[in-house]
């Protein structure tokens, strides 16, 4: 069984599910109208009041997930967190109450995973389409063929904003509404041709609110379930109409949604008319689905992130066989070095494969280059923590250690940093033999024990470890080297 928990700028939600023949079927679901997004001051930091009913949440949030005995939970955080200035200082208590690591993802990869779980949904393999997603702090689209994903845009316009923006106080006025899908459609319009329709056969709505909208529009006689722009301005009218949200009692909208989903509203108009879009389905399935397939594909050994990582070393053209050795020997000392759990394996590992991209850019400084890309880059299956402590490891592999500062004192990491830094040392020192019989041992001290054939035959060897010893002794971690028969 999987767990999702999505911290949406508008909701945080729950789902757990079981993974059954070719679906996954959820057998427990819960949301709760968080409105983080709305909980940014003007300085982008999350309220006290806001943090707390979010902790509040992931509280309740706990105890049910400690209810199901589960094979992997992940924990996601979308737009709003991106955003907020003092996110850092949330994510350890919101962490703590949910008792699960919190990853903060780019819109990009939660576009990814937003098709990830309608194409599952669909089972469709060969089916071309575009997916919209309006969520409180972002919309994302995404273009895919199957399985494929072929394009996806995160936009940085949401529900929560644009209504707080644009109906302050819960008025609902034409000229508001019309200022609000202008300036949705400001947002998707350079980025709109890709999209279009010759693009793809059929285009899905994949959110709460355009679900919400769906219902709304068959429910009270718009339309018949699919949403055309037709029916969207039908629905406008009648919202325009009604003057304000308090007012808004429609069979079904839930009173709790009303506030935000004039801003949606507003958004989808925007989006459905700069992409062409003529008719737009609502789908039961999104970014928890998603991550729950993706929890399962990793499972299976079928892990998105090593060809994310693949991709890019053909895109930068790092040689394969240098990446792959320096992983095996980097994973290969670490674990000889005893680290207090598992959460850098992985890390080094892709971290080895992508060190040498930066020499594409220049030689001088590659290391450098390289972390700036791993930072900054669009990884499918990354999360933005893991692409920065890869980041990290990778501007790290070589050269003075100061630059890390206190992140040394993190003991696995500067485990991770040692083992990489040393798996490098050997294979530019075409050392050809069994790295296992290399001895290396790491706590308030380095001992090194190397076989005396390798200095004999490699005479570079010694300048490089004495480089080492010297770099390290610089940080105030003494480097012991003995060399054995």
């Amino acid at each position: 069984m999987y767990a999702a928990v999505d911290l949406g700028s508008n909701s945080f939600r729950l789902h757990i599910g079981k993974h059954d023949g070719e679906a996954i079927r959820v057998v427990k679901s819960l949301r709760e109208p968080i409105r983080l997004g709305a909980g940014l001051d003007q300085a982008g930091n999350l309220t006290a009041p806001a943090m707390q009913a979010a902790l509040d949440c992931l509280a309740s949030f706990r105890a049910v997930l400690e209810g199901f005995s589960l094979d992997a939970v992940r924990v996601v955080g979308t737009a709003a967190l991106r955003l907020a200035n003092n996110a850092d200082q949330f994510l350890p208590r919101a962490e703590q109450a949910v008792g699960h690591p919190i990853e903060i993802i780019s819109g990009e990869e939660e576009g990814r995973l937003i098709y990830m779980g309608v194409a599952n949904a669909l089972a469709l393999r060969a089916e071309r389409r575009l997916v919209i997603d309006i969520g409180g702090g972002s919309t994302e689209v995404i273009l895919g063929r199957g399985l494929d994903i072929m394009r996806v845009e995160s936009f940085s316009v949401g529900t929560v904003r644009q209504s707080l923006t644009f109906f302050p106080g819960g008025r609902i006025e034409a000229a508001a509404f019309e200022a609000a899908i202008l300036s949705a459609r400001s947002q998707f319009e350079d980025a709109a041709p890709p999209f279009h329709r010759q693009f793809w056969r059929s285009a899905y709505g994949s959110s709460g609110t355009i679900r919400s909208l769906a219902e709304v529009v068959t429910r009270n006689g718009i339309g018949d379930g699919r949403l055309t722009l037709a029916s969207l301005q039908l629905l406008k009218q009648r919202f325009i109409a009604l003057g304000d949200v308090a007012r808004i009692d429609l069979p079904g909208l839930k009173p709790d949604r009303a506030a935000t989903v004039i801003g949606g509203l507003a958004i989808l108009i925007a989006v459905m008319t700069e992409m062409a879009v003529d008719v737009l389905l609502p789908v039961e399935a999104g970014l928890r689905m998603g991550v729950m397939w993706d929890l399962y594909a990793r499972a299976m050994h079928r892990d998105r992130r090593d060809e994310s990582v693949r991709l890019m070393t053909v895109q930068f053209h790092a040689d394969p066989a240098r990446g792959a050795r320096v992983a095996v020997e980097a994973q290969a000392l670490y674990n000889q070095l005893k680290p207090g759990g598992d959460g850098y394996v992985k890390l080094l590992g892709w971290s080895a494969r992508l060190h040498e991209i930066g020499m594409l850019v220049s030689h001088t400084g590659y290391h450098k280059h390289a972390a700036y890309i791993i930072e900054n880059a669009d990884l499918p299956g990354f999360t933005t923590r893991e692409q920065k402590a890869m980041a990290r490891l990778v501007v790290a592999q070589k050269g003075n250690l100061r630059k890390l500062g206190e992140a040394l004192d993190e003991l696995d990491f500067a485990k991770a940093v040692l083992a990489l830094r040393l798996a490098i040392l050997l294979m530019h020192a075409r050392i050809e033999g069994d790295f296992g019989e290399l001895r290396v041992r790491m706590k308030k001290t380095i001992e090194l024990e190397i076989r005396r054939a390798w200095v004999t035959h490699h005479p570079t060897l010694s300048y490089w470890i004495e480089k080492e010893r010297e770099w390290w002794d610089e940080v105030d971690i003494d480097f012991i080297v003995r060399i054995s028969a």
